[in-house]
């Protein structure tokens, strides 16, 4: 304890010898860290930012949309045009055992009206099961429920900015009627604000969801194409991420032969994967980070040199004392220690100001409102022990040249410097 408190004094008295130069020198081992630590919590952000407005949509989903064939198969020519329909989403149902949740979507424009207000909003005729893929809160009231769908019940959620229009500040408006092309749908559920910068079909803020079933016999889609049991696309959820690829094969195989094209076409159906899309996004952020961080670890080792010649200048301007050290008895790796935990400590000291400056400043970035797309800088424990791995190896090869060097100093040589 005793050498440790004396070592430490002397470490001290060397280092505010020359405080501007160890001041300069500590401040290049700072930046380094807190360059570090800022960029890998920058690229932590951006991909937690990105999860965030997927949330907005729905985690890991897989949507289906009708394409055109590009190859010929099953006798028939290329070139087709593939309609889904509701048989499809049962037939995933039944037979694609990686698939946790599959439904269909039905969407229209009509006009709604109220005894207040009337307005033209997109109708969305969904399944029961639609909120447990779509991100789809519910402030008041409850979602569309299995006996809804089978009994083709007229009731209906509103997105808020559709209670908006048709409500104004109304506040209690479950349990009202709105005519939805004239027919009265009962409000059952209003939607909560939300978040969402991606969509396929229009915000959910400004829809009016009703059950499938409903929507097939009251107010089926007057397109040209259209045909009962048809659906605009089908939404489906692996049963996990790792599986994820398999369960798109084998939906993709049950399309296939519900509608004889091969599996493989990539023009029959139209795929987007946010699964896959989320995990293109992260490679990006990973090399994006990668690289930055390299950057950083550049920029500390910069301030490891400037470490090591602060301590060989150390070294220079103490060669008569570590000869008197020597003579009396000190050997070499009682001076090698010395001046390698000096080189350390100083290093070390660095790093930790360093990292305080970068979680300060994350700190207080995130009492600040941020927008979705980056919501700060997390610095997370990984971050941290990679920023101190990276500093203890720049400190142990900063601190041991000159260390090396005060330790094969003879006493003889040591004691004939005159500085």
């Amino acid at each position: 304890m005793l050498y440790l408190r004396d070592l430490c004094g002397q470490v001290m008295a060397s280092l505010l010898r020359n405080k501007l130069r160890t001041l300069l020198t500590m401040a290049g081992i700072a930046w380094g860290i807190a360059s570090i630590v800022i960029i890998v919590a920058m690229g932590d952000g951006f991909k937690a930012g990105q999860r965030n407005n997927m949330k907005g949509l729905g985690e890991n989903l897989v949507i289906l949309f009708g394409g055109q064939t590009e190859k010929q198969a099953g006798g028939q020519r290329a070139g087709r045009w593939i309609h889904l329909t509701h048989d499809d989403v049962e037939a995933i149902r039944q037979e694609c055992y990686l698939v946790e949740y599959v439904v269909g979507e039905l969407s229209s424009t009509n006009r709604g009206v109220t005894s207040y207000n009337s307005g033209s909003f997109d109708t969305n005729a969904v399944e029961p099961d639609f909120n447990k893929l779509r991100t789809i809160p519910i402030a008041n009231g409850r979602f569309i429920s299995d006996r809804d769908n089978r009994d083709a019940r007229r009731v209906a959620i509103l997105g808020p900015k559709v209670k908006a229009q048709l409500f104004a500040t109304r506040k209690n408006v479950l349990g009202e009627t709105v005519f939805i092309n004239s027919l009265p749908f009962e409000v059952i559920g209003l939607m909560a604000d939300k978040h969402q910068n991606s969509s396929y079909g229009g915000f959910d803020e400004s829809k009016i969801f009703i059950p499938y079933e409903t929507a097939a016999r009251d107010i089926p889609p007057k397109r040209e194409w259209f045909v009962p049991g048809d659906v605009d696309d089908i939404i489906y959820k692996p049963r996990s991420l790792e599986a994820f690829e398999a369960a798109r094969r084998q939906v993709l195989k049950v399309l296939g032969r519900r509608h004889d094209f091969d599996p493989t076409d990539k023009g029959a159906v139209f795929i987007w994967d946010t699964v896959e899309d989320a995990k293109e996004v992260d490679a990006i952020f990973a090399s994006m980070t990668l690289f930055l961080s390299t950057v950083g670890v550049v920029t500390l080792t910069l301030g490891g040199i400037g470490v090591m010649n602060i301590m060989l200048v150390t070294v220079s301007e103490r060669t008569r004392e570590i000869g008197i050290r020597r003579a009396l008895g000190a050997t070499r790796r009682r001076i090698l220690i010395d001046f390698f935990i000096e080189g350390c400590f100083l290093a070390i000291v660095s790093g930790l100001i360093g990292w305080a400056i970068a979680f300060g400043l994350s700190g207080l970035l995130s009492l600040a409102p941020m927008p979705d797309m980056f919501p700060g800088l997390p610095v997370k424990m990984t971050t941290t022990l990679f920023a101190f791995a990276a500093l203890l190896l720049v400190a142990i090869c900063a601190s041991m040249v000159p260390a090396s060097r005060a330790a094969a100093l003879t006493p003889v040589e040591a004691l004939r410097d005159e500085r």
